[in-house]
């Protein structure tokens, strides 16, 4: 099997991003993007998907966190789709329900080529530290749109850092099984021959 690695950054005026992306690593991350609440959650979604991956990100975080997560979750979108390039031989479909204390995540995944994502639940809480709760819904909204994934996510809980941690890991937890490999499927898992 080739190496499935991406190394992408991505430079505007709001943030300055560097992601290296392992898809069949042992769960090792760096993270650093100033909130500490982030850098948990994709901490532990590198931990949970076996991943590889590192992340620096300095954002304008004088203005507040939106630009951070949005672009981290661009840059990291695109280092999945560099990452597993033709998709050849990958199981494709994934889904996964995490539960976190009182909270649940249900996830379902589509690696596809096609973007689009559906959300269904509220957070509990406005902010876990100083991450805006809302701001978990964007980021895998962006990540959905620069990865090609189709992405269902769900969540229902009474506490909002349970409620984001149990969704990082349920995504997490289901690129994991999409994005492996089967011997069983020589070529890209489609009809129409690419996604």
């Amino acid at each position: 099997m080739t190496d499935r690695t991406a190394a992408v950054s991505r430079e505007t005026a709001e943030t300055d991003i560097d992601v290296t992306l392992d898809v069949d690593g042992d769960g090792d991350s760096t993270v650093e993007t100033g909130v500490g609440f982030f850098d948990h959650m994709l901490e532990s979604f590198a931990k949970h998907g076996l991943f590889d991956l590192t992340v620096r990100c300095d954002g304008d975080l004088g203005v507040d966190d939106h630009h951070t997560v949005e672009d981290v979750a661009i840059t990291l979108g695109k280092a999945f789709d560099e990452a597993l390039g033709d998709k050849r031989g990958i199981e494709r479909f994934a889904d996964r329900r995490v539960p976190l204390d009182e909270a649940v995540a249900s996830v379902v995944v589509d690696v596809s080529g096609r973007p689009l994502y559906e959300f269904d639940g509220e957070f509990s809480q406005p902010y876990v530290g100083e991450f805006t709760s809302a701001m978990a819904r964007h980021f895998f909204r962006s990540l959905a749109m620069h990865a090609g994934l189709t992405l269902h996510c769900e969540v229902e809980g009474e506490n909002a850092h349970h409620e984001i941690e149990a969704l990082f890991k349920g995504v997490a937890r289901a690129l994991d099984d999409a994005t492996r490999i089967d011997e069983r499927r020589p070529g890209t898992p489609s009809t129409k021959g690419e996604l």
